[in-house]
């Protein structure tokens, strides 16, 4: 049976979906964008300082679950723009120091026009 995860230390979600869902040992992530928890606005303008705050989310999120970034063994990550792909990398491998399987993908666009979006499948610790 699955457990819904929900933390104040993260965004509410912007939407019908829940932070997190658990199911077993495995903590599914919704993804998270540069939203600042406590004012629900985008965070930063660069992809790095957007890509910090997403990270310090998905790690709110993994410890309300019973998991952290260090669990994580797939991540799927969304750029509004491929050129942004070698920043977003530098800041990402500060976090993802496990390096878990991965796919980065370029889309048009992201909810509320932010520059990057994470999910995260991670196990509990």
């Amino acid at each position: 049976m699955s457990e819904k995860i929900h933390t104040n230390k993260a965004p509410a979600a912007i939407g019908p979906y829940s932070q997190a869902v658990t199911l077993g040992n495995l903590i599914f992530t919704s993804g998270q964008i540069a939203l600042n928890p406590e004012t629900g606005e985008i965070e930063g303008t660069t992809i790095k300082e957007q890509t910090h705050r997403v990270c310090r989310n998905l790690s709110e999120v993994l410890a309300a679950a019973g998991g952290s970034l260090k669990s994580a063994v797939k991540t799927v990550c969304f750029l509004s723009d491929m050129a942004d792909f070698s920043a977003f990398n530098e800041v990402y491998g500060e976090y993802f120091t496990e390096k878990p399987a991965r796919s980065c993908v370029a889309v048009k666009q992201l909810p509320k026009n932010a520059l990057v979006e994470v999910e995260v499948i991670a196990e509990k610790e």
